[in-house]
């Protein structure tokens, strides 16, 4: 089901209408679409906003699901996507989507807006493999997913540690080892 609050130019309101309607202030930008600027935007709606450029069978992966979860105030430049489906993807995605093949396992996804999403978990462990390949240390994404959900450092930890073999699993593990972990 699409969001009432989310608006994409050419479903409701064209690009123009829209346009003129962010002029007056009435609607505000989001990811890929719009949205009344009276409403909270929540998790939900950020997901729903990607939708247009977002085939089915793909779920956002990485800096994206980052920040439909919260953790990231902007959208990357890129979103990332993964296969959650069997089926293989067999035509050339939009370029501004960052395409990973590997089928997302339905278990490490949430629906947000209508979108299937990495959830906390998965999201968090994507990010510090990533920034492991690059050669840094935890960067924006992964460090922010942390500040904003303290209480996935445990399930993070155990996800990385009981998972397959994965790359750059291990410096990711020895990251999250090194993080302290809130009682409260």
């Amino acid at each position: 089901m699409v969001s009432p609050y989310v608006y994409a130019p050419g479903t409701r309101l064209s690009l123009a209408e829209l346009g003129a309607a962010r002029l007056d202030g009435d609607v505000v930008e989001v990811g890929e679409a719009f949205m009344p600027a009276d409403a909270v935007e929540s998790p939900e709606i950020r997901a729903a906003s990607l939708r247009p450029l977002v085939a089915q069978g793909l779920a956002l992966t990485h800096e994206s699901a980052a920040w439909v979860h919260g953790a990231l105030s902007e959208p990357p430049l890129r979103h990332s996507v993964q296969r959650c489906t069997e089926r293989r993807r067999n035509h050339v995605l939009d370029p501004r989507l960052r395409y990973r093949d590997l089928q997302l396992p339905a278990s490490e996804t949430v629906r947000l807006g209508g979108m299937p999403v990495s959830n906390r978990v998965r999201t968090l462990c994507d990010l510090l493999r990533a920034d492991a390949a690059a050669g840094d240390g935890p960067r924006a994404g992964a460090v922010a997913m942390i500040g904003m959900f303290p209480d996935i450092l445990a399930d993070a930890r155990v996800a990385l540690a009981c998972g397959g073999p994965l790359p750059h699993k291990r410096r990711a593990l020895a990251w999250l080892e090194s993080w302290p972990v809130r009682t409260t």
